[in-house]
């Protein structure tokens, strides 16, 4: 998978791609990461790749042109066409099911935007896949970019060594992930949950998608209603055994 990212700062990106999961899956050959300096199509001797809004207002916005001539270059630079990617809050809302749905694609163009954001029209024109992180405001899509890659790769077979390891993650199953602990068995008084070191590999699964509703139904249980015609028995019958124990009444929550 090759992925191309354009930014007006690069040292915010490459370090991270060089490391953890992304820097692995780099080294391997699997992942192919490429940063761009946008000022590098700025068509101006001073770099300019920004200027006032028309209209008045705060902030600087980037220009149409240096961002269309940056991403048709970079897109023909393989002769794959790329899925164009732009962190925008107005775009839909990211998530696990986003992500693989990315890792999809053979190629992924990221544009980070800065300052008051692009000029309408390059999202007229270019008419990219817009995706917000979230409800909230960051100072450019750096962040954003490196959260999607992050999350996008996990899903690109051979990157994480255990595939078991992402079925299992948070919000694949349409859950919270359940608890997990490690040595020593004993820290300040909490022991580790005796079926987890019982061998009994059934009963560690029943454990595991029991305390996996127990979770969510306690810190998310929107994902309960949201997820529930898709879930198998096996989970729905655990969800309720587990709403019962905690007085929660099921039938209110998935009527909302």
């Amino acid at each position: 998978m090759r992925c191309d990212v354009l930014t007006l700062f690069p040292s915010a990106v490459e370090p991270y791609v060089a490391v953890g999961v992304l820097g692995k899956a780099v080294t391997a050959g699997i992942l192919d990461v490429r940063v761009h300096d946008l000022r590098r199509w700025a068509g101006n001797r001073y770099g300019q790749v920004d200027d006032e809004p028309y209209g008045g207002g705060p902030g600087m916005v980037l220009m149409a042109p240096a961002v269309l001539r940056a991403v048709r270059d970079v897109d023909a630079s393989a002769t794959t066409p790329a899925h164009l990617v732009l962190p925008d809050p107005r775009g839909r809302r990211f998530s696990d099911a986003v992500a693989s749905e990315l890792a999809a694609h053979e190629r992924l163009v990221i544009v980070c935007g800065r300052y008051e954001g692009l000029d309408e029209r390059v999202h007229a024109l270019l008419r990219a896949d817009e995706i917000s992180l979230g409800d909230y405001v960051l100072s450019g899509g750096e962040l954003a970019a490196l959260v999607f890659l992050d999350a996008v790769v996990r899903h690109v077979p051979g990157v994480v060594g255990d595939p078991g390891s992402v079925a299992a993650d948070s919000f694949t199953s349409g859950l919270l992930d359940h608890p997990v602990y490690t040595r020593p068995p004993e820290v300040e008084g909490l022991a580790v949950p005796p079926v987890l070191s019982s061998g009994d590999h059934a009963a560690v699964a029943t454990w595991k998608r029991r305390e996996a509703a127990r979770l969510t139904l306690r810190r998310r249980p929107d994902l309960i209603a949201a997820g529930w015609s898709g879930f198998p028995p096996a989970l729905r019958g655990a969800i309720t055994d587990v709403a019962a124990e905690e007085g929660i009444d099921l039938p209110q929550l998935l009527r909302g």
